[in-house]
């Protein structure tokens, strides 16, 4: 009788760690409402975007989110789908094409020579998740013309606050604040 308990409790033990939380994957998302290209022409120039950087800290499968002024937490099972850098140059083209009414943008790794009228570096330097408050993203970026005129460089310091206290409400917000990054990107490259 006391075997048969066992393996009942054995058998309910490890029906509760089959059932334990599953892995989540995450993806950022370009803006659906981004700004409208000014004056509702298309661009004629292309765009290359990258490389891009992340810090190292939040440069990980795992979501990285801060619980404490000096402590970070990483969720196990809240992960990015895909690598960050890539995602978030995903995004920031996809604002882009869409606030400057071109398909021409695309995204261009460290190791392509880009041959696109412009290349947009990114350099993410804080990607803050605090959960149930607000992201920061801040992001030195360079806008620079393959004609060897000056480039633009620039800085975005987006708080983006949360709709909730999940991590769909945090990954939502990061969203939010790359597409004010990219309006800033976008801003630079009418002017030049």
């Amino acid at each position: 009788m006391r075997r048969a308990l066992a393996l009942a409790g054995l058998m309910l033990f490890l029906a509760a760690c089959l059932t334990a939380q599953k892995d989540r994957f995450y993806t950022l998302n370009a803006s659906e409402s981004s700004t409208a290209p000014a004056s509702g022409a298309a661009s004629g120039y292309t765009v290359a975007v990258g490389p891009v950087t992340v810090p190292e800290i939040v440069d990980r499968p795992q979501i990285v989110v801060g619980v404490a002024p000096n402590e970070v937490t990483l969720y196990e099972q809240h992960r990015w789908a895909a690598p960050l850098q890539s995602d978030i140059a995903r995004v920031i083209v996809a604002n882009l094409a869409q606030q400057l009414g071109t398909a021409r943008v695309w995204s261009a790794p460290a190791a392509a020579r880009p041959t696109a009228d412009y290349q947009v570096l990114v350099d993410v330097r804080r990607f803050d998740s605090i959960p149930g408050e607000a992201v920061v993203v801040d992001a030195l970026w360079l806008v620079r013309p393959a004609t060897g005129s000056d480039a633009k460089p620039g800085r975005s310091l987006v708080r983006e606050p949360t709709s909730g206290s999940g991590i769909d409400a945090l990954v939502a917000a990061h969203s939010r604040a790359l597409t004010r990054v990219s309006q800033d990107i976008a801003t630079a490259l009418r002017g030049l």
